[in-house]
């Protein structure tokens, strides 16, 4: 395990956050516009350049620290299994049988 990907998941786990925070705010100003004000017009896309505007840090620490939820998902898949082998066939006959009267 490496040291980093506590933080770099912190990280990320903020960044994921607040960027569902700011898709709700958008949603609330796109609703809030008017009819008239579709895509193409000026005032969804000044609304729309400042959503993407204030989400740019966040995704930018998603590019920075997202390689680290790949990683630990190869050092997952290639780390030793903590549980043990089940017990053979051998180990249960040694151990004779149990009868309770």
């Amino acid at each position: 395990m490496q040291h980093r990907w506590g933080y770099q998941l912190s990280v990320l786990s903020g960044a994921l956050d607040r960027l569902d925070a700011l898709h709700t705010e958008w949603l609330r100003t796109r609703d809030s516009l008017s009819a008239d004000a579709g895509p193409g017009t000026p005032v969804f896309d000044d609304a729309l350049a400042e959503h993407h505007a204030e989400c740019w840090s966040y995704l930018d620490d998603w590019a920075t620290h997202g390689q680290a939820i790949r990683d630990i998902h190869t050092a997952a898949r290639y780390a030793p299994s903590p549980v043990t082998s089940p017990p053979t066939a051998t180990t249960a006959l040694s151990a004779g049988p149990s009868h309770t009267r």
